[in-house]
């Protein structure tokens, strides 16, 4: 293009756009986990206790998160991973 018509082509102004909305909505889309501090962690963990989804096994010092197997030593991994496996198993990947 050439001239004037160059400044008008508004083409690449919109794809661009419309790659920064897609990546928007896909970080909307997704769990965050980096907000997760200790005092969170401890609640998570505590009420996925009561409700038999984290059992503890004492002599080993873990937890265990029973819908997938996986012992954590640390309760803020514990809940940081049972955020993403929630967040997975809502959107079909955990089965996969």
């Amino acid at each position: 293009m050439t001239g004037s018509d160059a400044f008008d082509d508004t083409a690449a102004d919109y794809e661009r756009l419309e790659t920064e909305l897609l990546a928007q909505d896909r970080d909307a889309a997704r769990v965050s986990t980096a907000d997760v501090d200790e005092t969170t962690a401890r609640q998570v963990v505590s009420d996925l206790v009561d409700d038999g989804v984290v059992t503890a096994v004492i002599e080993q010092r873990v937890l265990v998160h029973e819908p997938s197997g996986e012992a954590f030593d640390s309760i803020l991994q514990l809940a940081v991973f049972h955020r993403g496996w929630s967040a997975a198993r809502d959107t079909g990947e955990a089965d996969e």
